[in-house]
């Protein structure tokens, strides 16, 4: 064999773990921001989402207090009813009986079911699951932290960092308030 081509297999030899290890770093270096974006986006879904269905328990639950009202003054017309026949006082109860009629009408139209209490819980729930989405997504950014991480700090990778790719270490997301609720802190 020639100089030239033992001299182009030792080149290749170097250069295609090189090559592999600076790939493998571009590409979890990839995945930390794609991971990252993903708790943004998380969070943006939730900052959204949030304020609309608390939008929707408020109006569920002044729609609910106008019809308990209805109910209430029907039912103080109907008791001011004397014994005896008394034309201005049915007047006034037919009228709320018609003007709840319609309002009940209408509101089993637009919400099948008057439960403040229901509601509520609806939104706890999606509230609690949009949490959940964002815990499971800063997991995932976390553990593509590591592998990152790892990738930059040992060896051979480390080698190839200093070298040609010189990216720095990525700190994992933290939670200032959940660390304070534990005594222990690890001494990294």
């Amino acid at each position: 064999m020639s100089d030239l081509v033992i001299l182009l297999i030792g080149v290749a030899v170097i250069a295609v773990p090189v090559i592999w290890i600076y790939n493998g770093i571009i590409g979890k270096h990839n995945a930390v921001d794609r991971a990252w974006a993903s708790v943004l986006t998380q969070e943006r879904q939730k900052n959204k989402i949030i304020p609309q269905v608390e939008k929707l328990v408020e109006q569920y639950k002044l729609h609910e207090s106008s019809v308990l009202t209805s109910v209430t003054e029907l039912r103080s017309a109907l008791a001011n009813m004397n014994e005896g026949v008394d034309t201005k006082s049915l007047e006034a109860a037919e009228k709320h009986t018609k003007e709840l009629m319609k309002g009940l009408q209408v509101t089993v139209e637009a919400y099948p079911e008057l439960k403040a209490s229901d509601v509520y819980m609806k939104l706890m729930a999606e509230i609690s699951e949009q949490q959940a989405q964002i815990g499971a997504a800063i997991r995932i950014f976390n553990g593509n932290v590591e592998d990152f991480n790892n990738a930059i700090e040992m060896f051979p990778g480390s080698l190839v960092n200093s070298m040609l790719c010189r990216k720095q270490k990525i700190q994992s997301f933290q939670d200032s308030e959940a660390q304070s609720g534990f005594e222990y802190k690890p001494n990294l």
